[in-house]
């Protein structure tokens, strides 16, 4: 690792750099610490961690946050000057796009004097009511930020029982439909019907006009993701050839490499020439399987992935879509922290945030 005058930086002095970062943005993400210091990232593994044994930041996955006090608050209010609120926020997985989400939040919380209690679940609707029911039920906590299910008969049912709770509910990376005419909950998301938009614009400017997509089906993004693109193929004048949604991780061996074999088949059968494919994992799986067909790659086919949790690290780096994670769950907790100070005379707020393009070099001219 180098400074900007070029001298080397060496351990300690690069703890001292990671402690600047925390004191800043109050988390850090092993990834973008490892490139940004040209160091593996078990080198920035093992800084973190022993900054962490002198209690100086709280270890998350893939990364860190500024430890505080509220690391070690037991509960609000306490004669000692603890935090004034207590937040529980549910999560419906703690490995994949959502330990961003609790990064911001937890940096947020560190910096507002609020102590935020984890738990993680799973995408079913009666298991994030069971999770939500023990954090209401167990009292002591002022507010709840959750990712429900939020589509269908359960997810409608869950978010109109959310309404009625007695404490307030923030949304993270969620919606209510206008159908329900639910007033009280609040929200933070991702405007992901832009993001589709933005990644046909994308492709559509390096003189793609024969265009694919693939969601994954089990994904609420998803049918947002569609809407976007569906409306910029549309307007741009493109040619959808290949439109599909599907449940790859719910497939077989087997039976995923014979999907995959099927669409990469349409493509060249179809002349698509670039695909927005959801998530990372599922472009990963499109990419390696082309490159072992001895595709090249972009000439054959660019590839726009969306979420950008693990797209870079493809055997060519994959254009990406990035949702700012952590400002959306930075956002939940100060929205969170305005209504619990304001109370219920605070207008109701929904708020939208931008996704960001990440052009790499899986996706290339016409």
């Amino acid at each position: 690792m180098t400074d900007s005058a070029n001298r080397p930086v060496f351990g300690i002095a690069r703890r001292e750099r990671i402690m600047d970062e925390l004191r800043v943005a109050g988390a850090v993400r092993v990834a973008d610490l490892a490139r940004e210091f040209g160091v593996s990232e078990l080198t920035i593994r093992r800084d973190i961690g022993e900054l962490a044994d002198r209690g100086l930041v709280t270890r998350v996955h893939g990364g860190a946050t500024l430890r505080s006090r509220l690391d070690t608050t037991v509960a609000p209010h306490a004669a000692s000057g603890g935090p004034r609120y207590r937040v529980g926020i549910v999560v419906p997985s703690l490995s994949y796009y959502w330990p961003q989400v609790v990064i911001g939040a937890r940096a947020a919380a560190t910096e507002l004097g609020v102590q935020l209690v984890l738990r993680g679940s799973s995408y079913e609707a009666a298991d994030q009511r069971r999770q939500i029911s023990s954090l209401v039920e167990s009292g002591g906590f002022h507010g709840l930020i959750i990712a429900p299910e939020n589509q269908g008969p359960d997810g409608h049912a869950l978010l109109s029982w959310l309404e009625q709770l007695p404490i307030p509910v923030v949304l993270v990376e969620r919606r209510a439909p206008a159908s329900l005419a639910l007033t009280r909950l609040e929200w933070v998301t991702t405007d992901h019907v832009f993001g589709g938009y933005l990644a046909a614009s994308h492709l559509a400017s390096l003189g793609h006009r024969s265009v694919g997509i693939l969601t994954s089906a089990q994904s609420p993004t998803s049918w947002q993701l569609r809407r976007g693109w569906a409306q910029a193929v549309e307007e741009l004048g493109l040619q959808a050839t290949i439109d599909l949604n599907a449940s790859l991780d719910t497939l077989e061996g087997p039976e995923r490499a014979d999907f995959v074999d099927s669409l990469l088949d349409q493509v060249r059968g179809s002349g698509t020439s670039a695909m927005l494919i959801h998530s990372d994992p599922q472009a990963l799986l499109v990419q390696q399987n082309a490159l072992d067909r001895g595709w090249s790659l972009p000439e054959d086919l660019s590839i726009v992935a969306y979420d950008d949790e693990v797209a870079e690290n493809g055997a060519l780096p994959i254009s990406a879509l990035r949702p700012p994670k952590q400002h959306v769950g930075r956002r939940a907790v100060e929205l969170m922290l305005a209504r619990l100070v304001e109370g219920a005379a605070r207008p109701v707020e929904r708020v939208q945030v931008v996704p960001v393009l990440h052009a790499r070099e899986s996706t290339a001219t016409r």
